[in-house]
């Protein structure tokens, strides 16, 4: 039985978080394990991928730029750890803030990302919630661009997973940004929060960590073997290690699962309408609309440095 091998044992889940689990065939959207997966649980910087998701779309449409010089509020500065260390006042390029927020998971960086789209987090959350209903995850309310634990910010592992395939399937030109074990933003080296299991799991292509005292050890992972790709989502792990463990086990499980040749499905993808309006939904399978914009890949050396 499932639940025998992908068991924890009592006294690990006793110091965790709520675990909840999902796991899906990537390229059709098929949930082949879940438990709790409707839960509604923090889920601590999976929050970024979101904001990360919003920034690709506005560079994409001509909102706003990766050269773009973004100048960080007492707000975005104030933000505790983890962070890049920005001092308000200072001004930064949008690709860095960027690479910080994926790689590092820099609180700072995703709060002057949200800042300089929607002009405050208060207006980027409500962003942040269109495009998440529009996607179809509704359990999830954000408050926050950055994850932090805060009243009402909460997700489910079902919904982190299909915004993970969201961010794989809309956005595949910035989607090697979650594979880097390390990134260079000005004066510094930043190492992946996700590098020891990007090193340790064979095809494991990204996507994102979260870490709170309220939320335990999070992840969604995706993975890639022999044409066949699985995303598997985890709430709740009681530390680095075995989060890790537990979400390898998982796509193991995955990968036996799912056919090895199967026509991939695309989500829908929600349509555009940047900081007003309420979000277009499409429908699985429906093409992309056309966009306006130009994308410049995030890890494009930068005119200045």
């Amino acid at each position: 039985m499932l639940a025998a091998v992908l068991v924890l044992s009592a006294a690990a889940q006793a110091l965790a978080a709520p675990r909840a689990e999902l796991v899906m065939d990537m390229r059709t959207g098929e949930v082949v394990f879940a438990e709790n997966a409707d839960t509604q649980l923090h889920p601590a910087s999976l929050t970024k991928m979101m904001t990360l998701y919003i920034a690709f779309e506005a560079i994409e449409h001509g909102e706003i730029g990766l050269d773009t010089m973004v100048t960080v509020s007492a707000h975005a500065a104030s933000e505790p750890p983890s962070k890049l260390g920005l001092k308000a006042g200072q001004k930064i390029a949008l690709r860095y803030l960027i690479r910080a927020a994926a790689v590092k998971s820099a609180n700072d960086a995703a709060t002057a990302i949200g800042e300089a789209i929607s002009g405050s987090e208060a207006a980027f959350a409500q962003r942040m919630n269109r495009t998440a209903l529009a996607m179809g995850m509704t359990r999830t309310h954000f408050r926050n661009a950055n994850g932090l634990t805060e009243e009402g910010h909460l997700s489910t592992a079902r919904d982190m997973t299909i915004l993970g395939r969201h961010v794989f399937y809309d956005y595949p030109d910035y989607y090697n940004l979650f594979s880097r074990l390390s990134v260079d933003v000005p004066g510094q080296k930043l190492p992946n929060t996700n590098r020891r299991f990007l090193s340790a799991y064979k095809g494991a292509d990204g996507i994102k960590t979260g870490y709170t005292n309220a939320a335990g050890f999070n992840l969604v992972a995706s993975a890639e073997r022999g044409g066949k790709r699985v995303i598997a989502t985890m709430f709740g792990g009681t530390s680095t290690q075995a989060r890790n463990a537990r979400v390898a086990e998982l796509l193991d499980y995955g990968f036996k699962q799912v056919p090895d040749r199967v026509a991939a499905i695309q989500p829908g993808r929600p349509g555009y309408v940047g900081d007003v309006g309420n979000v277009v939904v499409a429908k699985a399978g429906e093409p992309t609309p056309a966009t306006a914009g130009t994308i410049i890949r995030v890890s494009a050396a930068p005119a200045t440095s």
